[in-house]
């Protein structure tokens, strides 16, 4: 019982992220020394200036450093808002239903909100021959054949009341073409 192995496992990737950048920071340290020390021997720059110039590039590199989880946040951040923000969007332009309470925009009055009692259709408006807006019919609705028929005893009774047909049926497909 005693000799009994014990499995363990252990998750490092995380610890190999951190040893990955602080081997990228210890490498930037390495060039900004040799730098400095390649301006001091080689270009005859003053023991001064080769201190400042390792002074300076040395806080630009932990200055990197600081900022850069910041930046990574900042770039997940945006990336997620955008992705998020039209995900979810569905187009209504053809009609639809809304099956669960949502909020929409009211055009400049604030929010609505649609589905809250149950299912909702969602219609397109289109503006009609007289310029009213309605529910637009669907482009595959064709017009209704009518038959009128009209019975008379003579031909100068119908020929008499023509205009009066005329009109009446003419009020009749004006209001058909309106929906009411």
């Amino acid at each position: 019982m005693a000799d009994d192995p014990i499995a363990i496992s252990v998750d490092t990737t995380g610890f190999r992220r951190e040893i990955a950048e602080a081997d990228r920071l210890t490498r930037g340290f390495g060039r900004a020394l040799g730098a400095a020390l390649e301006g001091g021997v080689v270009k005859g720059r003053s023991l001064t200036d080769v201190l400042r110039g390792l002074g300076s590039r040395l806080s630009q590199l932990a200055l990197q450093s600081a900022l850069k989880p910041v930046e990574n946040t900042l770039g997940s951040l945006f990336s997620n808002l955008t992705q998020n923000l039209f995900a979810g969007v569905t187009p209504f332009a053809k009609g639809g239903v809304l099956a669960s309470p949502t909020v929409l925009p009211n055009g400049g009055a604030g929010l609505a909100l649609a589905g809250e009692a149950g299912p909702e259709a969602v219609l397109p408006l289109a503006r009609g021959a007289d310029g009213r807006l309605g529910v637009a019919a669907s482009g595959g609705a064709r017009a209704a054949p009518i038959t009128v028929n009209i019975a008379t005893p003579d031909v100068e009774s119908f020929r008499r009341a023509e205009g009066q047909l005329t009109a009446t049926l003419a009020r009749a497909v004006a209001r058909g073409q309106r929906g009411l």
